[in-house]
């Protein structure tokens, strides 16, 4: 089944080279060569042929791409393998006008290996998994059971599948990746990580329940976020009238690898689990629509250190609360009221399932699928 994706690859490419950076399955290798055209060259460093010929004499990349300097744009995949690359791509963006794709399922070895990331003549932008505008008739409760990504949540045995992912992926290919020698800690990390998932980041606590040091879970969160596998949102501290704390909070990319993570057996639609896989839902199609669009929008939370809270905060002048309630009641408005207060914010909203919509108190009561209608129409920031 084929799924149109946000992202239109070809104007952005006209315009500038980019890094385009997601985690593995999300779609990326297919969406590019569905959505440009297809007398751009695709360089793929999983090819052998290509990999051994471009790691032997980077400078061949050159010779590879004459052909092509009618179109000057070309595709690298999985440029990680071959960091030193860059600095020829570098000379054929700076001599030839060449713009390129460069593809990737992780930054971190470009990162450990203080490779050129070309000094502001690439931008950076990721790919997400499947998002609700871009799933016909979307189906909230398997998404939050499954999560998006499209191998998945098209699959006739999701379970499976899930199974498969991690075991080759975030077990396997991680491990390799960041010279984990031992993967029974790290087997423990992820399930004690994603039992916290959307919550306050607590090294101490976290290295405790898996058995490993503070220092090896601050690694390892280094590893799920350089591999676009988790993300951390940080704290809001702007408000006065109410002091913020200054911890961040941490979420996995997708609710299904979460749940299948932590030994989710059943998701209840009245557990404060679907509550939290909802608040998660929320957040990455936020970081979605912002990458997609080329936002670059800060994403923040806020909590006082009395416990007054409101879900995100973007830009400084939005301030959303999340909850999957059917019915929303005033205790859900408590943290917008006291950020309200702070007379620092534009905007407010409350997304939750309930069918009323309405503005009270200069709040925006609105239901999910409205509210995410208008967040990819552009309607929101």
């Amino acid at each position: 089944m084929y799924l149109y994706r946000q992202i239109q690859l070809l104007p952005l490419l006209k315009k500038k080279s980019f890094f385009f950076f997601g985690p593995r399955s999300t779609g990326k290798t297919f969406w590019i060569k569905k959505n440009l055209p297809q007398e751009i060259p695709y360089i793929s460093l999983n090819q052998t042929s290509f990999y051994n010929r471009l790691m032997a004499n980077p400078s061949e990349l050159v010779e590879i791409l004459a052909p092509h300097k009618k179109i000057k744009m070309a595709i690298i995949d999985e440029i990680q393998k071959i960091p030193i690359l860059l600095d020829e791509i570098q000379e054929l963006i700076e001599n030839d006008g060449f713009k390129f794709l460069l593809t990737g399922s992780s930054a971190r070895k470009l990162k450990r290996n203080h490779a050129n990331l070309l000094g502001g003549r690439a931008s950076s932008l990721n790919f997400y998994p499947l998002s609700f505008s871009e799933i016909p008739d979307f189906d909230l409760k398997k998404y939050l059971t499954y999560g998006g990504l499209p191998r998945i949540y098209l699959s006739s045995e999701p379970e499976i599948e899930i199974d498969a992912y991690i075991k080759t992926y975030l077990e396997e290919e991680i491990r390799l990746e960041a010279n984990i020698r031992s993967l029974a800690p790290f087997h423990r990390f992820l399930k004690t990580a994603a039992l916290c998932n959307g919550q306050l980041i607590n090294y101490s606590a976290i290295a405790s329940d898996a058995e490993v040091p503070a220092s090896t879970v601050k690694e390892y969160f280094g590893i799920l976020k350089d591999t676009l596998i988790a993300s951390t949102l940080e704290p809001w501290t702007e408000s006065k009238k109410r002091k913020a704390i200054q911890t961040a909070k941490f979420y996995f990319f997708d609710p299904g690898v979460t749940h299948f993570l932590a030994g989710t057996e059943h998701l209840d639609r009245n557990s404060n689990l679907w509550g939290e896989s909802f608040e998660q839902f929320i957040f990455m199609e936020l970081k979605a629509y912002s990458s997609y669009n080329l936002k670059r929008a800060e994403i923040c939370f806020w909590r006082s250190t009395d416990k007054h809270e409101v879900d995100f905060i973007i830009n400084g002048k939005i301030g959303i609360e999340v909850k999957s309630t059917k019915k929303i009641n005033s205790n859900h408005l408590i943290g917008l009221k006291a950020l309200q207060e702070e007379n620092k914010l534009n905007y407010f909203y409350i997304i939750s399932d309930d069918p009323i919509e309405k503005i009270s108190d200069k709040i925006h009561h609105m239901n999910w699928k409205s509210f995410l209608t208008k967040l990819w129409s552009g309607k929101i920031f």
